[in-house]
């Protein structure tokens, strides 16, 4: 079964966070642009070029290799792979041709989400998260795209989104790894409760109930046996591994124990 998620609202948040993106990165000086990144290997230039060959790669376009990435230290996969092609791309082409295609390619695809229809957007295919519907993928777009704010905002000292409508659905794909972090990651035993309370720009409590699988609830029958307050830019940085992440500024209330093994194991991305 697949995941059905609502088409506009995620639409507008796709187009909220690359319009958020666009005026972030315009208003860089040169130095800021040409930073190193808290990202291994890339700059903040480099950020923002991972986000066009992304969508440009969603629409069938295609490059070649200018040289042999896979040995890169921080390549992993061949998603990573692809990454750095689209890097290597930019890194040979101006900032004002960088931002010019990351301005066409966003429109190219705000259109064509805009244009599918219901059954498109619900049919079953690839996402970084396994099979799942194109409308999960781009929930994960809007996250990978989102935390990469982040990453900008964290390289150059400019604070944290604060965008409602891209934190809210960034906050919706990171809640549904919660089982999978509490129930597996974490060996929290049958029968145990957590709540995740999420500050920030979008709040709100997330509460997962381990039975035969751990499972998000919209309530608990009585108190969380843990509960694990962070504001939502910090739990982006601990589940992504980023440099900036630190798990003190994670609130464990209950189960001492058991939060801290949560918290130590957040990180999944790669």
């Amino acid at each position: 079964m697949v995941t059905r998620i609502p088409r506009q609202p995620v639409i507008d948040a796709l187009r909220d966070e690359w319009a958020t993106l666009d005026a972030l990165a315009s208003g860089l000086d040169d130095a800021q642009w040409s930073a190193p990144s808290i990202l291994p290997g890339w700059t903040v230039a480099d950020i923002v070029a991972h986000i066009a060959g992304t969508e440009w790669s969603l629409t069938g376009r295609e490059i070649e290799a200018t040289r042999d990435v896979a040995a890169l230290e921080h390549v992993r996969n061949p998603i990573g792979e692809l990454n750095e092609k689209w890097l290597d791309h930019y890194r040979a082409r101006s900032r004002e041709e960088l931002m010019r295609d990351f301005r066409e390619v966003t429109a190219q695809r705000l259109d064509a989400l805009e244009g599918m229809t219901e059954q498109q957007w619900d049919a079953e295919g690839f996402t970084p998260a396994g099979k799942d519907s194109y409308g999960r993928f781009m929930r994960i777009r809007v996250f990978d795209c989102w935390i990469h704010e982040v990453d900008i905002r964290d390289t150059l000292g400019l604070g944290e989104p604060d965008d409602l409508l891209p934190a809210t659905w960034a906050r919706k794909e990171m809640s549904a790894s919660l089982p999978f972090l509490i129930g597996k990651k974490a060996g929290a035993p049958a029968g145990t409760a957590v709540t995740v309370d999420f500050t920030g720009p979008a709040p709100r409590q997330v509460h997962v109930a381990v039975e035969e699988r751990a499972a998000i609830v919209p309530e608990l029958d009585g108190p969380a046996d843990v509960t694990l307050r962070v504001g939502l830019a910090d739990w982006a940085r601990l589940i992504g591994g980023r440099t900036t992440a630190d798990p003190a500024r994670v609130t464990i209330e209950g189960d001492e124990e058991l939060g801290r093994r949560i918290v130590a194991n957040l990180h999944y991305m790669i």
